[in-house]
């Protein structure tokens, strides 16, 4: 062991738990499991439709509305991974430093979202994969192919994401070494093949960059017009700008955490927007008669992959549809990983049910194979409930953002309210990233940036939640009320029995090192 890694593992034992997880993730893989998280490949080829379909190419606008409050949310996010490098990251963050029962519903509600988020880029690849081979489309016809707006192309759907993700929960099982291999790959990857991408739509431009300007008449007798739209397609970009904490969740597994996953957090949204912001407008900017009446619902059912085929041709095309799925199976990889992290984190300290099995780890492989199995099963029963379901995309991505905001809000107001009255950052908070003085202001627009988005996203229209039966409609306050009453209810009664009570600061594996808090 390194002298890195031994002044790694006695800070982690000054918060009472030993060095369990194999510490082997470098600055890279760091950036990876945030970077591969957002994916942004993989977040623009699920929603492209949806914005387009919702505002016009006037939707790229939200891609700089919602990076920018993000980032906000990234630094203060940053801050708290610098001085708490623990497994769970979020959970861990708010039980340091608010009540028992906000860190316990915080990380709750991200084992919830990252469930939901596994389902949502899983079942994306319906989209790519038939496009890429005719034979990934084993429900339907060809008119099913590329499109999950079909009864036949939503139950492939759920096929195709039901297989990705067995193979990822395999992989998450075999070690940390196997994944952050394949993770880096594939981040590696998806930086050229985005890079490439922007470059030769670039190359192929048929208007300038004003067509951004353009709603393409969707705000004709829209509510609140363009304004409305725009508020509809914003989630598009929060969909995709979320998750961002994950290379805190790998504190445990990197070297230096306290230096390099701070600086990560941050870094992953700014390259990510980036590159987000280019491709989407270099794709628009390309596309030939991008406002012609028959592309418009081509471009609103089969989204950036039809944008790609008509620009490029088959052929070049297929070439990057090929990377965007690379990129899809890497997030549902990174995306299932900090999942896991989660589970195990929360489980040691006896704060979830069956908390032994799911703290267990592997001594051969040093995985944590009960947690990887849950964090798969669930996304699958997810798909299984929904086959057929033509609504079920959107309705997924929508709930998932919704949770995400949530989470990140009880972080931020906890923060603020530590801010407030005048303990953070503490004196022990070290050389480490810190927003200074300019921290309160932040965390003020950080948390009106996320209320503001919460009420856009959660709102019932059936632009996002689709207008069947009432319950989708209600989606994000049904599934997200209905999960936090049994949630609260396990954690009364994981009090009561005494399993661990859930606001204690008794630790699974503290047995012999004192509380360095």
């Amino acid at each position: 062991m390194t002298d890195s890694s031994t002044d790694d593992s006695d800070y982690l034992a000054g918060f009472g738990y030993k060095q369990e997880l194999d510490r082997r993730l470098g600055r890279f893989s760091s950036f990876a499991a945030g970077f591969s998280f957002l994916s942004i490949l993989t977040g623009v080829f699920m929603l492209f439709g949806f914005g387009f379909g919702a505002a016009g190419p006037a939707f790229w606008w939200s891609i700089p509305v919602i990076a920018a409050g993000q980032f906000l949310v990234a630094m203060l996010l940053a801050e708290l991974a610098s001085r708490y490098p623990l497994a769970g990251g979020v959970y861990q963050w708010v039980k340091q430093i608010s009540k028992p029962l906000a860190a316990w519903t915080a990380g709750w509600l991200v084992i919830l979202t990252i469930c939901v988020s596994v389902a949502g880029p899983a079942v994306s690849l319906q989209v790519v994969l038939p496009q890429i081979w005719s034979g990934f489309e084993v429900f339907g016809t060809t008119d099913d192919i590329g499109t999950f707006a079909t009864a036949s192309g939503a139950q492939n759907a759920v096929l195709l994401g039901a297989i990705l993700v067995v193979v990822t929960t395999v992989i998450n099982i075999v070690g940390v070494r196997l994944m952050a291999i394949i993770n880096n790959i594939g981040v590696f990857t998806e930086l050229i093949g985005c890079t490439l991408l922007i470059v030769v739509l670039f190359g192929h431009a048929k208007r300038g960059p004003g067509i951004v300007l353009d709603s393409a008449g969707t705000s004709t007798g829209a509510s609140w017009g363009i304004v409305g739209v725009l508020l509809v397609a914003t989630l598009f970009a929060v969909n995709i700008y979320s998750g961002f904490d994950a290379a805190g969740s790998l504190a445990e597994e990197t070297s230096n955490p306290r230096k390099f996953a701070p600086r990560e957090i941050v870094r992953a949204v700014a390259a990510s927007a980036l590159m987000g912001a280019l491709l989407v407008l270099a794709a628009q900017m390309a596309m030939p008669d991008i406002l012609g009446q028959s592309n418009l619902q081509l471009i609103g059912s089969q989204g950036m992959a039809y944008v790609l085929k008509a620009t490029l041709g088959d052929g070049l095309a297929t070439v990057f549809l090929i990377a965007v799925g690379i990129s899809i199976f890497v997030n549902a990889l990174a995306v299932q990983a900090s999942g896991i992290r989660m589970v195990f984190g929360m489980a040691r300290d006896g704060r979830l049910p069956f908390a032994k099995k799911l703290s267990t780890v592997n001594p051969r492989t040093r995985s944590m194979i009960a947690a990887s199995v849950l964090i798969g099963a669930v996304p699958i029963v997810l798909l299984l409930v929904n086959l057929g379901n033509t609504q079920l995309f959107g309705t997924l991505a929508a709930i998932a953002s919704v949770l995400w905001y949530v989470v990140y809000l009880i972080v931020t107001v906890s923060l603020l309210i530590k801010r407030f009255k005048g303990e953070w950052p503490g004196p022990d908070h070290g050389p480490y990233f810190t927003l200074g003085r300019f921290g309160v202001v932040v965390n003020i627009i950080a948390v009106l940036f996320q209320v503001a988005v919460l009420v856009d996203i959660a709102w019932p229209r059936a632009e996002i939640y689709g207008d069947a039966a009432w319950y989708y409609q209600w989606g994000a306050f049904v599934f997200i009320g209905a999960m936090l009453v049994i949630g609260w209810m396990m954690y009364a009664y994981l009090k009561r029995k005494g399993r661990k009570n859930p606001g204690s600061e008794q630790v699974t594996r503290a047995d012999d090192v004192s509380l360095g808090r």
